[in-house]
């Protein structure tokens, strides 16, 4: 917890910085609240058409223009162009930064070497939801409703930035979960980077060779529809990502290889109960995935006495997103004398008791109540 900044902005205007699908679903989300949006794009076009469109309310021409008097800063451009944007965007005065890039080690690193006295007031982002769609034509005010966010506080972020940040999330309707920002990269790198890259792949290998390719199209049944639908979208955000995360994306290929190498061998030898081992493992753990967020009965307000000090926030909710427990609700009560705060978070009370735990072992005293 760094030094209380005052209390959390209430976020009425929020400035979008590159207005394609992801810039453009955050300002329709938002207009629904009549939060004012102020967009920028380096393509003129592009930021008529989110103006036309309803994804923001009034244009900038520049950077610094976009800023003034905004709460908070979205930053929703490609990866190779996010800290520059985002340094940018604090040197203008912004109180609180945020970005929506799939890669965030080299992010946060680059925005911190950037704007070492500011970089407490960036929290980096990464909205789990897309589209097949390009531009901003293809923006959906309900495109993150019951989606995971991640945000990866770190031990220099500054509580009250963090806390407005999660607010603007809870808005467009997405659960917030903070991560570290190395694990972030290392958990996309195999859900979301490689499943891309195997999408792309097996599209590739299946569209070779005319006419075969037309009949293979024609008898192409759910299965393989499902599996390569992510092929089909926008491939120039990919180099970047790619190239900015492609140590934990090289280490997720050799895992998967290494698994497909397995089955080929299974394959190969009728190693038939081996097969069905796998299959039914491979079951049992997709029908586990999460689907939605699940109706909670019954919550557990959590009550943690911090002291003022770096690093407090980021144990706090990274330890929550290790053990896979959903903040419901987050606040942070700062004391009146300074020098120590107290920070409330609400999750179900079914991980209350392990985040509990979790929270004692690494030196915190926490009280617990049920809530509704």
């Amino acid at each position: 917890m760094s030094a209380p900044a005052g209390s959390p902005a209430r976020v009425s205007r929020v400035a979008v910085l590159g207005t394609g699908l992801i810039g453009g679903s955050i300002g329709l989300a938002l207009a629904k609240h009549d939060i004012e949006v102020v967009g920028f794009d380096a393509s003129a076009a592009c930021l008529e058409r989110a103006r036309e469109l309803g994804a923001v309310s009034k244009t900038a021409s520049d950077v610094a223009g976009a800023v003034r008097d905004a709460d908070v800063v979205v930053v929703a451009v490609p990866v190779g162009h996010i800290a520059p944007l985002a340094a940018e965007a604090l040197a203008a005065g912004a109180p609180v930064v945020t970005d929506v890039g799939s890669v965030k080690g080299p992010v946060v690193a680059d925005v911190v070497a950037a704007q070492p006295g500011r970089d407490a007031c960036f929290v980096g982002g990464h909205p789990m939801a897309g589209s097949e769609q390009d531009g901003v034509d293809g923006a959906d005010a309900d495109l993150f409703v019951g989606a995971t966010w991640v945000l990866t506080p770190t031990a220099r972020t500054d509580p009250d930035a963090f806390t407005t940040v999660r607010s603007l999330v809870g808005l467009v309707g997405a659960d917030a979960i903070a991560v570290e920002p190395e694990r972030h990269d290392s958990l996309v790198a195999l859900v979301s980077h490689v499943p891309q890259l195997a999408a792309s792949t097996l599209m590739d290998v299946a569209s070779r060779g005319g006419d075969e390719h037309r009949t293979l199209m024609r008898l192409a049944a759910g299965g393989f529809r499902d599996m390569t639908r992510i092929a089909a979208g926008h491939p120039g955000i990919w180099p970047d990502i790619l190239s900015a995360n492609r140590d934990a994306v090289l280490r997720a290929l050799d895992d998967y290889v290494d698994a497909l190498a397995s089955v080929r061998a299974l394959v190969a030898g009728g190693g038939r109960d081996d097969l069905l081992d796998l299959l039914e493992r491979a079951r049992r753990a997709r029908r586990s995935l999460p689907v939605g967020t699940p109706p909670v009965e019954e919550l557990a307000e959590l009550r943690i006495p911090v002291a003022d000090r770096p690093g407090a926030i980021a144990e706090v909710t990274t330890l929550a997103g290790r053990l896979g427990i959903n903040v419901y609700d987050f606040e942070i009560a700062h004391s009146g004398e300074g020098g120590s705060g107290v920070i409330v978070l609400v999750v179900a009370m079914a991980g209350a008791e392990e985040l509990e735990h979790g929270l004692a072992e690494i030196g915190y005293h926490v009280s617990r109540g049920a809530l509704g």
